[in-house]
């Protein structure tokens, strides 16, 4: 391995721009190649010492009485203080071995020899041709004896080493040239270039050794650490067994996993010491069964998973083995490696678990329902019984997630589970399907009016107060059953049944539970007609505007009409608002009727007397349109009515929408002068806070309350009452609605109201008979 490695390191030979310390190359780390250049300078640094002092001694007394004594000693000075800042500094850490350094450190040293070589170079200077040849040949002997030395002894720093040798081979070139000893001189350039090639040579096989080393240490060391990791891990351990399937020479690591020692293993049957404490009962897993058929016919396998257990714990071993023969080719047992995959398998197992289970609540998800419905339509089916199916979905939810935020939400739905799990039966599944939506799979459901006693005792355990955090939150659960294989011989019709009754559920104000019928698919049906017809309604001029009064509590003027869209269809005839409107608004189609009813209502308006205002309905998808504004500018420019005579009525869902969206449209709209109206008041969750987000007008007090107090409900009597006063210190109307007698007309008179709406003054009507009403001089509804 280690001369595969070296062959690598060679094979990858760093440029020359490398070998000099200019670049680096490749992955290795060249600051440990640069900290051993510098360590091998250092090393050097007493000889170097030495020979720059016997050599600038023999140059200053050969050449004092034939220089200048002056150019003599301040050449001197010069080496003297290069020679010390270069050579103490390395001379006083040469003991130090530095691990890594960078391209900046290995050029400080060679800044270093650069200007010890510029000093040598100044010889010419100081030789000014006075002397004699023997004081030339000596000089040219000392330097080119100090070239030498620094060739070879400072060979790991080859850029700095030939830049030393270039400078002090061209000082004796000109200091030899300027004595006009040509031959000498061309002698002294040859030898310059020998030594410089030598020392670039030989700095190159230098660094080349030292990346070599170093690039073997570091991948000796990452397999020395793979191996110790591979050791570490418990990885792989190798077993053996006989011709009988009795386990021969047991490694430790295998001894391990199977939680006993080596001797103890040997000659043991190898099944039975996997078997365990199964071995006994004959109740061994369907892997071990597949082994044992391997063992049996001399099939070689791998990857084979067995559930073990040692000492009450169990865990997971994968195994891979092949028979083996002796010299005779004879059966002479099989031959393998193991593993634990405990930890993989365990993961596996998570992964499946997360699959199927829902994260927030623990609860199976759709899945799992869908699975565990499957299987018990088949035992069902099977056994001629029945089992039963349960949607749920929470009431006033979404009020909750709107108020406190999804994180309260999120805690409230684990309250949600932990109850419904503590209300199923023994068999039973309940599941999380998605946001607030539950459901529940009955083994048994046989006797319908226990599913449905079942059903309504969950309603009633998610119905209590919940505590959370100092909160007190109040729900519901709306529920809808379906029996199979009577209601749906699949999971998906059967599901689909639940689903219908759990619509029918919402449809009557939740709270309650309700069994599939087959009318509802008949009425699912009818709605799916309804749409188709309602989106040809529109262009076949099917729709039509009626007008209902409304009139001053005192005086019985009309003030206003309440634009009331009707259909009649050719063939369906008549259709309710209250059937229509919802499917409008779930396929999206109440944005360009309510825009339709707009337009028609402002035109209809100016043929009204000048203080006559018209009411028209506003639905929470309308002023979720950033562009609404616009459309309402558009329909009082088109029809020119002022701003004033139009009422727009809002509910209060569209602030149970989330974002502030609506409510910065109905700013919008007050800044053009339109008035707004709150309708139904009193019947949603939090109606005051709905007063403090936007400036309304009137508001509208629901019939069922007008209803109440004519009975002479407590409750209705004072609700009336306190809308009544908040309305009047607010500076807004009330409006009365389904007032239909004359005692509740008197009523509601008494309790402050200012404006009525209802039957006792006027159906609504289409637009030609509501203009006879003004046909009075005083207006008055009769």
């Amino acid at each position: 391995m280690k001369h595969a490695l070296q062959e690598s390191v060679v094979a990858e030979r760093p440029s020359w721009g490398t070998i000099l310390g200019i670049q680096e190359a490749g992955d290795l780390d060249w600051g440990l190649v640069r900290a051993a250049q510098i360590n091998a300078v250092r090393r050097v640094a007493i000889p170097r010492l030495v020979l720059i002092a016997i050599a600038a001694s023999a140059i200053t007394w050969s050449l004092w009485s034939v220089a200048s004594s002056v150019m003599i000693l301040a050449w001197l000075a010069g080496v003297v203080v290069v020679a010390g800042l270069t050579c103490f500094p390395q001379l006083r850490d040469r003991d130090y071995q530095i691990a890594t350094a960078s391209r900046a450190e290995l050029h400080r040293e060679t800044l270093g020899l650069l200007v010890t070589a510029v000093t040598w170079g100044m010889l010419p200077f100081v030789f000014d041709g006075g002397g004699q040849a023997e004081h030339l040949l000596l000089v040219w002997s000392l330097s080119t004896a100090l070239m030498a030395a620094a060739t070879f002894g400072l060979s790991a720093i080859p850029l700095a080493n030939s830049i030393f040798l270039a400078i002090c081979g061209a000082s004796l070139f000109v200091m030899a040239w300027i004595l006009n000893m040509k031959g000498i001189a061309v002698v002294a350039a040859g030898n310059t270039s020998i030594l410089i090639a030598a020392a670039l040579v030989t700095g190159r096989k230098f660094v080349e050794h030292r990346a070599a080393e170093i690039a073997l240490r570091e991948k000796s060391e990452v397999v020395s650490l793979l191996l110790r990791e591979y050791e570490d891990s418990g990885g792989d351990w190798m077993w053996q067994t006989d011709a009988s399937r009795c386990l021969t020479h047991v490694s430790p690591r295998m001894a391990l996993a199977l939680g006993t020692q080596a001797d103890k293993l040997e000659s043991q049957p190898f099944l039975q010491i996997l078997a365990g404490e199964e071995w006994n009962t004959g109740n061994f897993s369907a892997a071990l069964r597949d082994l044992a058929e391997k063992l049996k016919h001399r099939e070689s396998f791998s990857d084979l998973v067995i559930p073990v257990k040692v000492k009450g714990e169990s865990f997971w071993i994968e195994m891979s083995a092949s028979p083996r023969v002796d010299e005779n080719g004879a059966f002479a047992g099989f031959r393998g490696v193991g593993s634990d995959v405990t930890d993989a398998h365990r993961a596996a197992d998570k992964i499946n678990k997360m699959a199927r289970f829902d994260t927030l609540t623990g609860l199976p998800n759709r899945l799992h329902v869908e699975e565990s419905l499957a299987h018990v339509m088949a035992e069902a089916d099977r056994w001629r019984t029945r089992c039963g199916f349960m949607m749920i979905d929470l009431d006033r939810f979404k009020a909750v997630n709107d108020t406190l935020g999804h994180p309260m939400g999120d805690r409230l739905l684990t309250h949600v589970s932990e109850r419904l799990k503590a209300a199923m039966g023994e068999g039973d599944v309940c599941g999380r399907l998605g946001g607030d939506e539950f459901a529940v799979v009955v083994k048994d459901a046989n006797d319908p009016a226990k599913l449905e006693r079942q059903a309504r005792l969950i309603i009633e355990k998610l119905s209590k107060p919940y505590t959370i955090d100092q909160h007190t939150l109040y729900i519901g659960a709306s529920i809808g059953t379906a029996i199979g294989p009577r209601d749906g011989r699949t999971v998906e019709m059967l599901t689909r049944s639940a689903d219908l009754a759990l619509y029918r559920s919402k449809d009557k104000g939740g709270s309650t539970v309700n069994a599939y019928e087959p009318q509802l698919h008949v009425h699912a049906e009818e709605r799916r007609v309804l749409e188709i017809a309602l989106r040809k309604a529109l262009e076949r001029k099917e729709f039509e505007v009626h007008y209902q009064p409304v009139v001053s509590a005192n005086a019985g003027l009309v003030e206003s009409f309440e634009a009331l869209l009707r259909w009649s269809h050719p063939e369906l005839g008549m259709v309710s608002p209250a059937k229509f409107v919802p499917v409008a608004e779930d396929a999206r189609l109440i944005g360009p009727i309510g825009e339709w009813v707009l337009r028609t209502a402002c035109q209809e308006a100016m043929s009204w007397p000048p203080h006559i205002r018209v009411a028209v309905n506003v639905s929470a998808e309308q002023l979720c349109d950033a562009n609404f504004v616009t459309t309402v500018v558009s329909a009082l420019s088109n029809s020119g009515l002022p701003p004033a005579r139009l009422e727009l009525e809002v509910t209060e869902s569209v602030f149970m929408r989330e974002g502030t969206q609506s409510v910065a449209v109905l700013d919008r709209i007050l800044a053009l002068g339109v008035r707004l109206a709150l309708d139904d008041f009193g019947t949603g969750y939090s109606s005051l806070g709905y007063l403090s987000k936007t400036k309304f007008n009137t508001i509208k007090v629901d019939r069922s309350f007008v209803q109440g107090a004519a009975r002479h409900a407590p409750e209705s009597l004072a609700i009336i009452r306190a809308v009544v006063a908040l309305a009047d210190s607010l500076g807004m109307s009330t409006t009365a609605e389904g007032v239909e007698t004359e005692a509740e007309c008197r009523m509601v008179n008494e309790l402050g109201c200012r404006k009525i709406q209802g039957y006792l003054f006027g159906r609504p009507m289409p637009a030609h008979e509501a203009r006879r009403l003004f046909d009075a001089v005083d207006l008055r509804v009769a």
